[in-house]
């Protein structure tokens, strides 16, 4: 199995970063504030116009560390990596699935039903842990959405076609997010809905900051087993989208990105000193709460589980590597389907 590699994230204003060696070596206004062996890196992430030599951009496109460059608000930009070696056979194999809606169908519902589940447990988690606490109105809610969410993970299996699928979906998102505001305990901070680009309120500018890291740990996942990260089953082609990858995410949204968005707001790891509020209405997280949402990124994808199907405990942070794997089997013809992820 893959080694979790690490990542660095720059995120000071004026970084430069630069190859001394096997390492690389963050300076700031001409010192030296760290350095991370390369070896034990997987991915460089860089904000606020972090500026790299050459010689470490060529050093990382060779040694297979990507970098990735993010707004300050946390945008994807660019990435740059070195050659692909993927399977040509197998991106054929995948070209051809997603060209089919019909062929393509199967796994889409595998990942629809498993992101709804997934979302459901998120729900049950919350009435097991506090549902005792709770005032009947929001309890009320959130035996709702947990009812919602198992139906629409039940259709999503026996959905006729794409078109439906995406419906389901839809229906689904809906519920959750309407049930989101109760999984808050922290009075501070609210949460009135999903919102993005920019984000309206300290809670979606969490969310979508983790949701654009995990979709950087997605399309890497998907590069590392020879899939192609532009080609998905679920998510419609669109010039510049990596649309498998977003696919793969979907598993993930709920147990990784929102489940963490939440302990940082309930465990008041989060205060309004973390937010910036812009004249356009966007709030921004600081460079302080950025500091403290990768930071917790991190220590999220160190946690230990068991993976059902391989019946092995790993990182949680590849997780999704190890989807991506299970996904190029079945495009292989070594699994009958794809057997999507199911947080227990």
């Amino acid at each position: 199995m893959k080694r979790l590699l690490n990542t660095l994230y720059v995120t000071s204003e004026g970084a430069r970063l630069r190859k001394d060696g096997q390492n690389v070596v963050v300076e700031i206004d001409g010192v030296d504030r760290g350095r991370a062996p390369a070896h034990l890196l997987g991915q460089v992430v860089c904000f606020a116009g972090a500026e790299i030599s050459p010689p470490l951009m060529s050093f990382c496109a060779e040694a297979g560390i990507s970098i990735a460059f993010l707004s300050t608000t946390g945008r994807f930009l660019a990435r740059v990596e070195g050659p692909q070696s993927g399977n040509v056979l197998l991106r054929r194999a995948q070209h051809r699935r997603t060209e089919d809606a019909d062929l393509a169908l199967g796994i889409a519902q595998s990942i629809v039903a498993a992101k709804t589940a997934n979302q459901r447990g998120v729900i049950r988690r919350a009435l097991r842990d506090h549902g005792g606490a709770m005032a009947t109105a929001p309890r009320d809610c959130l035996d709702l959405a947990e009812r919602r969410l198992s139906d629409a993970a039940r259709l999503a299996l026996s959905a006729p076609d794409l078109d439906y699928l995406r419906g389901q979906e839809g229906e689904a998102a809906n519920a959750y997010f309407a049930a989101f505001p109760h999984l808050l305990r922290n009075p501070d901070f609210g949460f009135s809905g999903r919102n993005r680009r920019p984000p309206r309120d300290p809670v979606n500018a969490v969310l979508s900051l983790l949701y654009v890291l995990l979709a950087q740990d997605c399309r890497a996942a998907c590069e590392t087993h020879g899939l192609d990260p532009q080609m998905g089953f679920l998510h419609r082609d669109r010039p510049g989208r990596m649309s498998l990858a977003l696919d793969l995410m979907e598993e993930f949204r709920a147990p990784m990105a929102d489940r963490l968005c939440l302990s940082l707001f309930n465990r008041r790891q989060l205060a309004d000193r973390d937010f910036r509020a812009e004249e356009t209405g966007a709030v921004l997280l600081s460079d302080s709460g950025r500091e403290t949402v990768l930071k917790a990124w991190q220590e999220r994808k160190r946690e230990t589980l068991r993976h059902a199907f391989f019946d092995e405990v790993a990182f949680f942070g590849l997780f999704p590597q190890m989807q991506a794997q299970l996904l190029a089997r079945h495009l292989r013809g070594e699994l009958d389907g794809y057997p999507a992820w199911i947080w227990r």
